[in-house]
C-alpha cells in the first residue's frame, strides 16, 4: 500500500485546526506532519501537539528551517491573503516541487472548485480554493451555465459570526472580490457579485447561501436537474451541503437594468442552500469551515492520487 503523503498546515486558527482534525480523522492518503502558527499559545498548536503533529510557532520561516520540511510535499495555507503572498514566495523558493493549496482569498494561483474544474489544474503549483462562499455557490452558477448563458450571478453568503476568525474578518474585501471573480471565471457568469454577512444571532445559525442568476430563457427542468446533480456531487465530500428548498424560477419580461450588465429580460433562477458543519472543531453551525476544508482535502487527495497513478504507469512502461 502506498504511504500517505506528508503535508503541513500554516495557520492554527479555526480553518487550519478544522482541516488538521479532518485529515487526521478521515484521510488515508494524507498525513499531517506539521501545524504552523505564530502564536505559541494558540489552541490549534496545542491540539496539534496533543494529536502527535509537530507544532511550529515561528511561521513559515520556522517550517522551512525545521527538519520535518524535508518530507513535506503539500502545504495548506489557512492564514490570510496578505500572509499567503509571503508564504508562497518563501515555500516555492525553498522547495520548487512543493504543492500549495491556498485557503485564503489571495488568488495567486488558479481558482479551484473541485466539482467544476479540478481536472484542469491538477498540475498547478499553487491552487486557490476561493472562499467558503465560493465553494458553496460557484457550483450552482456553473450548473446553470451548463444549460444556458448566465448574464449575471449574485450570491449572498451568511455565516455565523462565531465561526469567523481574525483571518476571515480581515479579508472581507478580498472575500467579495475573489468570490465575484470566481463566479465569472469558474461559474461562467458574464458578471458576478458576492456579498458576505456575518450573522451575530444567538444561538448561532448554520451557513446559508443564496444564489441568484439571470440568464437567457431555457428549459427550467434541465436547469433544476443540473443544479440537483451538482449539489449531489458536492454533498459527496461535504455531507452537510444541501438545497434548503426547491429551485425557484421567474420570467422577467419587462426590461430591468442590472449594473454592469445593462437592460435584462430573461430567466431569474433562485437557489437557497444550507451547509451544516461536521463539527470536527467548531459546532455544526460552522459549515463555512467544513465546506472550505473538505474542498481542500478532496483537492489534495486527488492531486496525490493522480501523481501516484502517473508513477505507477511509468513503472509499467
Amino acid at each position: 500500500m502506498t504511504q500517505p503523503v506528508s503535508a503541513a498546515i500554516i495557520g492554527s486558527g479555526n480553518i487550519g485546526t478544522d482541516l488538521m482534525i479532518k485529515i487526521l480523522r478521515g484521510s488515508g492518503i494524507l498525513k499531517i506532519a506539521a501545524m504552523v502558527g505564530i502564536d505559541p499559545e494558540s489552541d490549534g498548536l496545542a491540539r496539534a501537539g496533543r494529536l502527535g503533529v509537530t507544532p511550529i510557532s515561528t511561521g513559515v520561516d520556522g517550517l522551512i528551517e525545521h527538519e520535518v520540511f524535508a518530507d513535506i510535499d503539500i502545504v495548506f495555507d489557512a492564514t490570510s491573503a496578505g500572509a499567503h503572498r509571503y508564504n508562497s514566495e518563501k515555500l516555492l523558493a525553498a522547495k520548487p516541487s512543493i504543492r500549495l493549496l491556498d485557503l485564503t482569498p489571495a488568488a495567486i494561483g488558479p481558482y479551484c472548485i473541485p466539482v467544476v474544474n479540478l481536472e484542469e489544474h491538477l498540475d498547478a503549483p499553487n491552487l486557490n480554493m476561493v472562499t467558503c462562499g465560493g465553494q458553496a455557490t460557484v457550483p450552482i452558477v456553473a450548473a446553470v451555465s451548463s444549460v444556458t448563458n448566465v448574464k449575471y450571478a449574485e450570491i449572498v453568503a451568511s455565516i455565523s459570526s462565531k465561526s469567523a476568525g481574525p483571518g476571515t474578518r480581515a479579508n472581507i474585501d478580498e472575500f467579495t472580490e475573489t468570490t465575484s471573480a470566481a463566479l465569472e471565471a469558474v461559474g461562467g457568469a458574464d458578471k458576478g457579485k458576492a456579498i458576505i454577512v456575518l450573522n451575530p444571532a444567538e444561538p448561532p445559525l448554520m451557513m446559508r447561501d443564496t444564489v441568484f442568476t439571470l440568464s437567457e430563457v431555457a428549459d427550467q427542468d434541465a436547469i433544476e436537474k443540473a443544479i440537483e446533480d451538482i449539489v449531489e456531487k458536492v454533498n459527496a465530500y461535504v455531507p452537510g451541503y444541501r438545497l434548503k428548498q426547491k429551485v425557484q424560477f421567474e420570467l422577467i419580461e419587462e426590461p430591468v437594468v442590472i449594473p454592469g450588465v445593462g437592460e435584462f429580460t430573461g430567466l431569474k433562477t433562485s437557489v437557497f442552500l444550507e451547509v451544516e458543519g461536521a463539527a470536527h472543531y467548531l459546532p455544526a453551525y460552522a459549515g463555512n469551515l467544513d465546506i472550505m476544508t473538505s474542498a481542500a482535502m478532496r483537492t489534495a487527495e486527488t492531486i496525490v492520487q493522480r501523481q501516484q497513478k502517473r508513477a505507477e504507469d511509468q513503472e509499467v512502461a
